[in-house]
């Protein structure tokens, strides 16, 4: 396992407020790759990625799958140098600092890393100890996003979790140890179980740990899963206005403790925001590999398959494991790039497709009623937890409903 010496800068000289503009519109330019890591101990019950279940697969099961990762990214054409990589999954931490780092060495092998490069990864506390976070630091992550969805135990429990509040402690204070560049903590609010008052102690625990970044996430109910199941057999569902409310009351709480949002589900600190996601919101380009994995180049989305068993035999028979690839074109692209910036807390360029919008009527409705407004050369939406429905209404009026 080797540590990275990046070749080249690129991005920002001075750190920038995450919800400045002008990091938005740099981050346009950034080129990522995402490689996803399907291995879990067991499904969440609200998780519909692509995930493989560890007790279905051998240990040579996933030894063969990061040889075909490998196989993968030496398939794609030239591309880079990367800006931002991101681990995600399933759980990254599945593996080992050795095997995540020799994929990391193939991809600065194959693409070159910038200088100031993110390397991120999503981890599980169960998963973490000091000694993978320092292998993981020493082959060149600079980043982790830990997977603590709740401080209350009672909550950990009802969301499927195999932790506790005690193990996101150790694992935040042990990649600070390390001196990952930026730790971050994830949540989930809107469990029917969780109430205000264990909502108000998760979000006091993760701020009191000091992270440099949080992402908030509504439980949501997705098709095929098992709180889908759940809920159609009569068990309580999540409740949008309440989901609001815990909302509210994140950002009542993390931006006096200096967590700014700058998307609708990723808050930050000055110097913190996570480069992959102002890429991803911003419709830059990236590649990506693995189980499931989506791509965005050269005017193309393409898609991998979702099953092991294919997509094993796709790469190890020397062919990219695609199950589409979709053309993009010019208005396709322009749509796109309008209903992803208007998650960001900067918005979006008043560019033709912004003012189309502006100037329908869906667009004077959301303007008049205070849910988004034309601020300095930019349209924000104003009331973030209305972001869908205003994506929804931009996506109307492309469609030719003014």
């Amino acid at each position: 396992m080797s540590s990275h010496t990046p070749s080249s800068r690129r991005g920002d000289s001075v750190a920038l407020r995450p919800d400045d503009p002008l990091l938005a519109d740099a981050a346009g330019e950034y080129r990522s790759a995402y490689v996803h890591i399907p291995f879990c101990l067991r499904r969440c019950p609200y998780c519909d990625f692509a995930i493989v279940d560890e007790s279905a697969v051998g240990r040579s099961e996933v030894s063969r799958y990061v040889e075909a990762i490998i196989a993968e990214i030496e398939m794609e054409d030239p591309f880079g140098p990367l800006d931002a990589v991101n681990f995600g999954g399933g759980t990254p931490t599945r593996l080992t600092a050795d095997q995540l780092g020799g994929i990391l060495d193939e991809l600065s092998d194959k693409f070159g890393l910038t200088d100031g490069v993110e390397v991120s990864l999503e981890a599980n506390p169960e998963d973490w100890t000091p000694q993978l976070a320092s292998e993981l630091v020493e082959a060149g992550f600079t980043r982790v996003s830990m997977g603590a969805q709740s401080f209350d135990d009672d909550v950990l429990v009802a969301l499927g979790r195999n932790h506790d509040a005690r193990s996101i402690v150790s694992a935040v204070e042990s990649a600070r140890n390390a001196e990952f560049g930026s730790v971050s903590v994830d949540l989930i609010f809107g469990q029917p179980i969780e109430t205000d008052r264990s909502w108000d102690q998760t979000v006091r625990s993760a701020l009191s740990l000091g992270p440099d970044h949080i992402s908030t996430y509504s439980l949501t109910v997705e098709a095929g899963t098992a709180l889908s199941r759940d809920v159609l057999a009569g068990r309580p569902a999540p409740d949008a206005d309440v989901q609001a409310s815990r909302y509210e009351r994140f950002v009542e709480l993390a931006e006096p403790a200096g967590i700014i949002r700058y998307e609708l589900s990723n808050h930050a600190r000055t110097g913190h925001a996570c480069r992959y996601n102002l890429a991803t919101w911003t419709h830059a380009e990236y590649v990506a590999f693995g189980l499931g994995a989506h791509d965005h180049r050269n005017g193309r989305r393409g898609r991998n398959h979702r099953r092991l068993d294919r997509y094993l035999e796709a790469v190890e028979a020397d062919v990219r494991p695609r199950i589409g690839v979709e053309t993009i074109d010019r208005e396709t692209a322009d749509g796109d790039r309008l209903m992803l910036g208007l998650r960001l807390a900067a918005g979006v360029p008043l560019d033709p497709p912004a003012r189309r919008f502006v100037a329908s009527n869906a667009g004077q409705r959301l303007i008049e009623a205070g849910v988004m407004d034309e601020r300095k050369g930019r349209l924000v939406v104003l009331k973030p937890m209305l972001t869908d429905a205003v994506v929804r209404e931009a996506l109307s009026v492309s469609s030719g409903d003014c």
